[in-house]
Parts: C-alpha cells; structure tokens; sequence
C-alpha cells in the first residue's frame, strides 16, 4: 500500500524493485572497492616502514605517526579515522585473509568488516582460529545490527570458561561517580554487575510504563478534569512525563527516599524482573568443577549474555523476580489458549519474548522486553493465541507490518522464524536467538519449536 493509501500497480512494484536492485548493485561495488583499498592501505604501511628502515629511522611510535599524519592529510579525516583504516587493513589483509575474500566477493560489508575484527580481537589468540569461520558465515548472512549482537554472543559464549575470573576481577573496579552536565544537571554513572544493573532499570521501567498506563485509563473513564477541579486548577492535563522522563524520576525516588513516594499506587509492589537461562546439568556441576562446566553451554541472562555459573545457580535458587527457564534435549513445552481469549497468559508472553530474544523484523535490535506481543495472524482473521503465532515486534515494525504494505508469516516448523515480503516482493527470513521443543498432539511426536 502506498503513501496515500492506494494499492500499488504491478508495473509500480517492478520498478520499486529494479530501483533496489540498483542500490544494491552500487553497494556490491562499494565493497569491492573497499577491499581493494585497504589492500592498498596495507601496502602503503608495509612500504612506508620498509623505506623509512633504509634510510635509518629507528621504526618507533614516530614513524608510526607520520604515517598515519600523511595518511589523514591525504584522506581529509582525522588521525584517528586513519589509525582505524590502518589497523582494520593489517587485520584483514594480514592476519584474516579470508575476510578480505568475502569483501571482494561482496559477502560482507566494509562494516561487517570491521565489527567482526574488533570482536574477534578481544578473544584470546587461541580461541580466534576457532571463532574466525564462524564468524565470517554470520557476516555474511545476517544484517549488520543483528551480527553485531550475534557475533559478540559467540565470543562472549567461547570466552565463558574464564568468565568466573575476569567476573571477579571486573568487581573490583564497581564504582559510582557523577558527570556535571549544564543547566543544573549532572549524570549519575554506575558500574556494577550486568544482571543488578539490567533489573534496576527494568523495574523502573515497569513502573514508568504503569504510571503512563495508569493515566490512560483515568483519561478513558474522565477523572482527570474532575481531580483537576478538586485541586482548584483548571482543565486536568494528565500525566506530561515521558518514559525517559518517568524513569529518571523513579530512579531517583528509588535512590533517594528508599521508595517512589511520589508515584501512584499502581506502582507498588512492581519489582525487578531478569530472565536467566540455566541448562539443567548444570545445576548439578560443582562450583569449582571449572572442567565439567565448560562442557556446557554457559548460563545466560536476556539481553545482557552469558553469566558466571555461581551467580546463575544464586539466581535460579529463589525470589519470584527471577523467571527461570532450564533447558534441556528432551524437554517439552505446549503453550496456547487458541481462541479462548485475545491476551496470552503472562507464562505465554515471557515464553515468546525469551523464544526471540529481540524483535521479530528484519534487522531489528530491540529486546524482546521493550516489544509488543504480535499475533502473526491477526486475531479478528481466525489466529490463534499460540506459541506457533506469536512473535514480539517493536512498536514502530508493528505498525509497518499492518499498515506498511508488507506480507509476515510464519515460517512452518521453523520454531518461531518470521518471513517478511516487502512492497516490492524481495522475501527477508528472521530466525529467533532460542529453540523450544513442543509436543503436537496431532502426530503424537515431537517437533522443534
């Protein structure tokens, strides 16, 4: 559907496609480019050393230096910009050839590139060898903010055998510390541990976000002019706070008073909520059994990564804040209300967005958390409330999904994967981060999910 509403003709769509087709084309060669310039990036510093040498300058950080300085001249960027371009050259003509061979295949972008190299650097050396070709396939098939997100997952997943060490190294450098800002403001930093931070912030969120609803429902059902009246003001206004705005205030009410005072009551009781994701075996491992934990698959908490193995085993031990989901080979799930009711059960909703982890459309980075709960087939056409129909999509993707001119479904035993057809026919498949087994009482067998 176009702008103004009407429908597309045939011939409206083909062009659309070939003007795609057209961009991607000047994309490929953009790439190609690229790798043949930092093959000449490369070259240019291994002459430049070389000829500084024969003429007797000691290759110290001056060289260095003047190359980077006659580099940046050259370019018209910064000194910085060109220590990037030369660093990113020595990596991939020198140390990752083969990802200088997906770029002048046009497999991976410039940015593909240079992401991949800065995470696979923070690896130890003898994990890299192992990571490289696995993260050469996930560049050249996934979008850039999603490889980001998986690429980092992988590295962080191969560093877990020493993540218990650098977790308590890490520890001792936990601090708060404020920044002045202008206008009489300031920021409040906190290093701390990721799963206290992430649920410190969630549970403002939540009450942030009940205070916003809460104020909905009192505009639906007219309250607000009569409590504007009883204060002796004029026409009630509502809530005027954004969520930022409702977070930062919670916050510090929280910090300050011990309590959000001065939130409604619908806030009370609202407490931090983190998902932690625990193989089963591995609550059976001994702490100090470094050896048999490594075998498994790390712990792992939502939108934050994998854990040490003690501080998940604290989390799976008790409060009802913690939502925690083992998971096993031979595990099953069957989750659906069908068209009992519109809403899915809470159980259900926590289930679909740990399925995802993020949203559901092409590229998208947002966690699940932070998205809507979509019926792939909507409820009013005969969809079900069902595992097998539900995907979490951010606000802003849901309503081009409805209202953009695009076709999503799921992908049939694909455990949860989307298919997007856009406007011009081109077909993007979006997979979830997790695999769920679901039994199907029509074959009496098992499927993944």
């Amino acid at each position: 559907m176009s702008i103004d509403g009407s429908i597309p003709s045939p011939e409206d769509a083909e062009r659309a496609a070939d003007g795609v087709d057209e961009v991607v084309e000047f994309a490929r060669q953009i790439t190609q480019i690229a790798a043949s310039q930092l093959e000449a990036l490369e070259k240019m510093h291994q002459f430049s050393l070389a000829d500084a040498a024969r003429h007797g300058r000691e290759l110290t950080d001056v060289v260095e230096r003047g190359i980077r300085l006659e580099l940046a001249a050259a370019l018209r960027v910064t000194e910085t910009a060109a220590s990037n371009l030369l660093r990113l050259a020595d990596a991939v003509v020198v140390r990752y050839p083969a990802v200088l061979a997906s770029m002048r295949a046009s497999r991976m972008t410039q940015q593909h590139a240079e992401i991949l190299v800065d995470a696979v650097d923070k690896a130890e050396p003898e994990l890299r060898a192992d990571l490289l070709p696995r993260a050469i396939i996930l560049a050249e098939a996934e979008p850039v903010g999603t490889f980001r997100r998986k690429v980092h997952r992988l590295v962080e997943v191969a560093r877990s055998v020493t993540l218990p060490q650098r977790h308590e190294e890490a520890l001792e450098q936990r601090r708060a510390y404020v920044t002045p800002a202008d206008d009489g403001m300031a920021w409040l930093g906190i290093l701390a541990p990721a799963v206290e931070i992430h649920a410190a912030y969630n549970r403002a969120t939540a009450m942030a976000k009940a205070m916003l609803e809460a104020d909905r429902e009192r505009e639906c059902r007219g309250e607000r002019e009569s409590e504007s009246e009883n204060r002796g003001e004029g026409e009630g206004e509502g809530e005027r706070r954004t969520l930022d705005q409702l977070r930062s205030d919670v916050l510090c009410d929280l910090l300050i008073d011990g309590e959000a005072i001065d939130s409604p009551a619908v806030t009370r009781g609202i407490r931090a909520n983190v998902t932690v994701t625990v193989p089963a075996l591995a609550l059976l491992v001994d702490d100090e059994d470094a050896r048999a934990a490594a075998e498994l698959a790390p712990a792992e908490v939502e939108g934050i990564g994998p854990i040490p193995l003690n501080r998940a085993k604290q989390l799976c031990g008790g409060e009802s804040g913690w939502m925690r989901v083992l998971t096993h080979p031979e595990t099953g799930m069957v989750l659906s209300v069908g068209r009992d009711q519109y809403r899915p059960p809470a159980s259900l909703r926590r289930l679909v967005r740990w399925r995802a982890d993020r949203c559901m459309a092409p590229g998208c980075g947002l966690t699940a958390a932070r998205c809507e709960i979509d019926h792939t087939v909507a409820w009013e056409d005969g969809g079900g409330t069902s595992l097998d129909n539900l995907s979490p999509i951010c606000r802003g993707h849901h309503r081009v999904k409805h209202h953009g001119g695009w076709t999503v479904t799921q992908i049939a035993d694909s455990g949860g994967a989307l298919q997007w057809t856009s406007p011009t026919g081109r077909q993007y498949d979006v997979y979830p981060e997790r695999r769920v087994v679901a039994f199907r009482p029509s074959d009496g067998g098992t499927a993944p999910f």
